[in-house]
């Protein structure tokens, strides 16, 4: 009956740590997918002439989750016509972020950008959209970063700690 106890204890603790690694491992594949949903929306934008509202709709069909989800929810939000783009984009990231692996640094640049989104001509929405992807660019590398130095450690972390606990109680 010990051993199984010991058993469930190393496996908990184990899955705790890989827990904590997958969040090292999400960010900079979500960081990419939100890069990749910016030049789309730029490219909607700019060369389809589409409303904020037509290309987020169009977006949350094309992009994979979670990144998808965002542009759904700023398409619902626009669709009812009761609020402005930033009110709406502010909204959505509130709702939106805590489903992602994605840090402070991200939730501000895409404030950022949102507050600029639809306020100005296509080339200077063009430029904004390009100065928001620099900053992801960047951000995504620290991304990288961070999950080269600390995603093993974590998977080994909750391991050995698993083994601590088990040897402290037998």
């Amino acid at each position: 009956m010990k051993w199984i106890g010991a058993l469930l204890i190393l496996i908990s603790a184990t899955s705790i740590g890989r827990f904590f690694a997958q969040q090292y491992r999400e960010r900079p594949r979500q960081l990419r997918q939100l890069k990749s949903a910016l030049q789309s929306l730029e490219t909607e934008i700019t060369y389809g002439l589409s409303p904020i509202g037509t290309a987020a709709r169009r977006l949350s069909e094309q992009l994979p989750h979670p990144v998808n989800t965002f542009f759904y929810l700023l398409s619902e939000k626009l669709a009812y016509g009761e609020v402005t783009l930033k009110e709406a984009w502010d909204e959505t990231l509130q709702q939106f972020w805590p489903q992602t692996a994605m840090k402070k640094n991200e939730l501000e640049i895409m404030k950022q950008f949102g507050a600029t989104l639809g306020l100005s001509d296509r080339e200077n929405q063009q430029k904004q959209i390009r100065l928001a992807l620099s900053h992801l660019e960047r951000e995504e590398a620290e991304a990288r970063a961070a999950q080269s130095q600390y995603e093993k450690t974590l998977k080994s972390l909750g391991i050995l700690a698993g083994l601590l606990l088990v040897i402290l109680l037998i």
